[in-house]
């Protein structure tokens, strides 16, 4: 996979791909990001990438020409399955989202600032508009950081034990039960027993009603189509 994340704030990405799993995802070669600086396509000598909208109104609006020239670059070396652009009034991000789109070859972020971008961009560009929540960033690259991050998870091979990703919260529609690790005891406070008991089955039962109880005091609506 490679995903390419076009920005006005290159630096803010440096540490989200720079450690953990998502930087041996890449030193793996199982998914190449290449994150685009915008202002590289602008047409002055200032390198504006915004400016004031027409109809009058605060704050400035990302500018067609240079998101334009960016992503028709970038198709001419590759095809793309999606062009996103994170923004709250996008779909919101969900694992199942995360599923499809960890299957994908190649993929465009662009990540807003600003009041947003021109309304062209999203007419004849964006394929797809994503939100990680009903509230407002300062701009997308920690949004686009959180996309990214759920779905390279996802691509087999990048988490050791790819079993562990299919039993995150979520992918079965459930919160992900409790989770106990050594001492067995601490300050009084036990695990319970039946996850020392080594008997598979009786702890793959627990653990399902555990989760079942958890979703429904927590999120009931994830329990509706079950």
């Amino acid at each position: 996979m490679r995903i390419d994340i076009i920005t006005v704030l290159p630096e803010l990405l440096d540490s989200p791909f720079g450690h953990s799993i998502l930087k041996r995802a890449q030193q793996k070669g199982l998914v190449e990001v290449n994150v685009v600086n915008l202002r590289d396509y602008a047409d002055d000598k200032h390198k504006s990438v915004d400016d004031y909208p027409f109809g009058g109104g605060a704050g400035m609006v990302m500018k067609v020409e240079p998101i334009a020239a960016c992503i028709e670059e970038l198709k001419t070396q590759r095809s793309y399955d999606e062009v996103i652009y994170m923004s709250p009034d996008g779909e919101l991000l969900d694992q199942p989202m995360a599923n499809r789109l960890s299957t994908l070859g190649n993929i465009i972020v662009l990540c807003g600032h600003y009041k947003g971008v021109d309304e062209r961009v999203r007419e004849h560009f964006i394929t797809k508009e994503i939100s990680i929540g009903n509230y407002v960033l300062s701009g997308g690259e920690l949004a686009a950081a959180v996309l990214c991050d759920s779905i390279i998870r996802l691509i087999p091979g990048v988490i050791s034990d790819e079993t562990s990703a299919l039993s995150d919260s979520f992918q079965d529609n459930l919160l992900a039960p409790p989770v106990y690790t050594r001492p067995a005891e601490f300050r009084g406070w036990k695990v319970p027993e039946v996850l020392l008991s080594g008997h598979a089955a009786n702890i793959d039962k627990w653990r399902l009603e555990l989760a079942l109880a958890r979703t429904k005091e927590r999120r009931p609506e994830l329990l509706k189509d079950k």
